[in-house]
């Protein structure tokens, strides 16, 4: 599976932005995707993740309530929608496809894609 993730950028601390990842290669429905996210000096971590019919979905406390993770199984895409955006979400984000259900752990996703910078400013 090939993955291009795009919708990154420089907002204000409060705003929102939607990152879209569009996947290509194989069978998009037949894998969950998940979101992570890597901060400067910092590992990466699990932010999201999305089962592969959509029904069902998984956030790290950080961005409960704020995030929104769905997919598109007919446009073979995966969107991120954050609101109420801090600095410390300031990261370079990453889509991910793998087989397991939900996974937090990033070992468990098989393919990548390429990462969109996100910077809140204070």
């Amino acid at each position: 599976v090939q993955l291009q993730a795009c919708g990154g950028g420089l907002v204000q601390t409060g705003a929102c932005l939607r990152l879209s990842c569009a996947a290509s290669g194989r069978t998009f429905s037949n894998y969950d995707m998940g979101w992570f996210r890597q901060a400067p000096g910092k590992e990466r971590e699990f932010v999201a993740a999305i089962s592969r019919s959509g029904v069902s979905t998984s956030y790290a406390d950080s961005v409960k309530g704020r995030f929104t993770i769905s997919r598109d199984n007919a446009k073979n895409t995966v969107y991120l929608q954050m609101n109420s955006l801090t600095p410390e979400d300031t990261a370079v984000y990453y889509c991910a496809a793998g087989p397991l259900r939900l996974a937090v752990s990033s070992k468990s996703y098989d393919y990548w894609g390429q990462g969109t910078q996100v910077t809140v400013s204070s």
